[in-house]
């Protein structure tokens, strides 16, 4: 099964399409497609430009990602590898 992944332009947070056809930050929470259905769900997600950037699919299994992708994608929706103590954002305050 596939999932539709993207990062959310307003915060850049990691989002997946869920059923709803709305963005959700949950993995476990979106809508898998068939093989076969895939290419047309991506292809409608690359068109909505002004609320993801770079739309992707990647392999999932139940609720979590699957395949050689597995590893990046648990990464990726974890949040930064970095400390956020010693981030840009924490220097200047925020």
């Amino acid at each position: 099964m596939k999932a539709v992944t993207g990062n959310r332009l307003d915060d850049g947070r990691v989002v997946y399409l869920a059923p709803n056809d709305t963005w959700t930050e949950h993995l476990g929470c979106a809508a898998q497609f068939s093989d076969e259905d895939a290419a047309d769900v991506l292809a409608a997600a690359k068109t909505r430009v002004t609320e993801i950037a770079e739309a992707y699919l990647i392999e999932v299994d139940g609720k979590a990602a699957a395949g050689r992708e597995a590893l990046r994608e648990t990464i990726r929706s974890a949040g930064p590898t970095v400390r956020r103590d010693l981030c840009k954002e924490a220097r200047a305050g925020r």
